[in-house]
Formats: C-alpha cells, structure tokens, sequence
C-alpha cells in the first residue's frame, strides 16, 4: 500500500518488479493527514480484486506534503498494520525537516514500543532515514 500523494520511487518501484499498486489517500483538508476508515477500505478493495497485499508504506514527514502525522496516526497505523500483517515501511527520512513549530515528529518504532507491539513482535517494521533507498541501474 502506498500514500497518495506519494513521492514516486514506491510506485516506480512497485512496476519495475512487477508488483501491484494499493494506494490510500491522504485527507487534503486535514492537512494531508490520513484515517483508518480510507486504510481499511483500500486494503479491502484490493483483496476484493485477489491482490496479497503485503506491506504498508508510509512517508512521514510527507514528501511531497510536508505534513507531519500526529502521535494518534501513527498508532493507528502501526496497529493496522500489526492487524493485517503487513510489513511497515516507515520513511522517516525527513523527520528532521519538521518546520510546523505545533507538529512534532513521532517514530513508528516509537509508536510500536508504546502500544507494546514491539514486545509481541506483531509487527514487521523498516525504518528508512537515509537519502539512499537502495535503487538499482544508473
């Protein structure tokens, strides 16, 4: 599953090996935020169309939104995410480019430790922060 907007590696990546793109939309008028109800449909429509999806990515802080999700989000997502057993691509490349002086930037790895899912290993999670994502060819 990948955010839209996103930035396009994930969905250049997803064709290049021949994948299937899930995309979730981020809520424009809440500040490119993102609710539950949009996760679960999108992941029920696509297993409505025979796709295993697999893993979950997110971009937080957003690029190309700059949005930066509350502590509540990101909770949610690292329950959804253990809920269906999805590998948690966490992109936390930017959390350092927090400008929003009321946003502060909350680690997946973080939110899994409060919600005691890192002590049930219910959750697979990679955590990105680096300008590297491992791209292949020149």
């Amino acid at each position: 599953m990948i955010p839209i907007p996103q930035y396009p590696i994930y969905s250049a990546t997803i064709d290049r090996f021949g994948g299937e793109k899930v995309g979730y939309f981020l809520d424009e008028k809440s500040g490119w935020g993102m609710n539950l109800e949009e996760l679960e449909r999108s992941l029920a429509d696509a297993k409505s169309k025979g796709i295993n999806v697999n893993s979950f990515v997110l971009i937080n802080p957003g690029n190309p939104t700059g949005q930066v999700l509350t502590r509540e989000a990101i909770r949610d997502i690292v329950k959804f995410c253990s809920k269906h057993g999805l590998v948690l691509l966490a992109d936390e490349v930017y959390q350092d480019n927090v400008y929003d002086e009321n946003a502060e930037f909350y680690s997946c790895k973080k939110a899994a430790h409060d919600t005691g899912l890192d002590k049930t290993d219910a959750l697979e999670l990679v955590s990105f922060h680096s300008t590297s994502k491992g791209l292949f060819g020149e």
